[in-house]
């Protein structure tokens, strides 16, 4: 038998495992074929991972249409103060978060609080501000307490790879943290999330468009499905709380849903705890 030469082995077998790829790849700033969805974190694809929530580009899965819901007329003054005034005026975030800068970010997420029935609506917003007075102490916290003692950083993530000196802990009203969170959220908001993973603590308007962000790709289908309340917490810290890690936790945030449902006078639903 002639041997095959070496070079020519390795042609052969590239070319073999180009006709096994998938049909899935990176995309580079969405420059997908025109048959294929960019999805929420770069990549090319077809199916729902790729053409569903979040997706930037292609033939994406139609949005669920919106209602007439104003977020502004249930998220008033009122109801915002009432958060915000239990904090106390030492805290850095009582002059950094307000009701104004919210509705500024609010205009980037058009389908938060306005799919679904009315009061489909009401318990997406109680949901949203039972998790940010949780994460940041009725909006006193803009960092998280003792956070750039912890390590958030996933080296093995080689798509949003870290950058010596910065810290990826929490920040912001829901604490985005860890490299493969700042990565994705920068790229959509419109920051340097990796090199300047701070500016969620110093731009107000960066900051509640992060948690905006996190709330759209990975909570809020899950509230507007009617999944309940209980979910949201494994989506946003299940790791940590659910599954009975931290029972005190959950039972705050789900008691701090039950007084913002209260408030807007809509039924809590089913599911409150994870």
């Amino acid at each position: 038998m002639v041997p095959i030469n070496r070079n020519l082995l390795a042609i052969i077998f590239a070319g073999i495992l180009i006709g096994l790829r998938p049909n899935h790849v990176l995309g580079q700033n969405c420059g997908c074929a025109a048959d294929l969805c960019c999805s929420k974190y770069g990549y090319c694809g077809t199916g729902n991972d790729y053409c569903g929530e979040g997706c930037k580009e292609g033939p994406c899965n139609t949005a669920p249409s919106t209602n007439d819901v104003s977020v502004a007329d249930i998220v008033t003054p009122e109801f915002f103060n009432s958060i915000i005034d239990q904090a106390d005026s030492s805290c850095a975030g009582k002059s950094f978060y307000s009701r104004s800068v919210f509705l500024d970010a609010l205009n980037s997420y058009p389908q938060f609080g306005r799919v679904g029935t009315s009061d489909d609506s009401k318990r997406e917003i109680a949901a949203f501000f039972a998790h940010v007075t949780h994460e940041t102490g009725f909006f006193c916290h803009i960092e998280e307490i003792d956070g750039a003692s912890k390590d958030y950083c996933d080296e093995n993530n080689t798509e949003y790879p870290c950058v010596a000196g910065k810290g990826y802990y929490g920040r912001g009203p829901i604490q985005l943290s860890w490299n493969f969170n700042y990565g994705p959220a920068g790229n959509s908001i419109g920051f340097d999330g990796l090199n300047a993973p701070e500016t969620v603590a110093t731009d107000a308007l960066v900051s509640f468009k992060s948690a905006l962000w996190y709330w759209m790709n990975g909570v809020h289908s899950i509230i507007t499905s009617g999944q309940g309340f209980g979910p949201t917490i494994r989506a946003i810290n299940g790791d940590r709380e659910c599954d009975g890690k931290d029972s005190g936790a959950v039972q705050a945030r789900v008691q701090y849903y039950t007084n913002y449902c209260n408030q807007l006078g809509v039924a809590l639903g089913d599911n409150l705890t994870c």
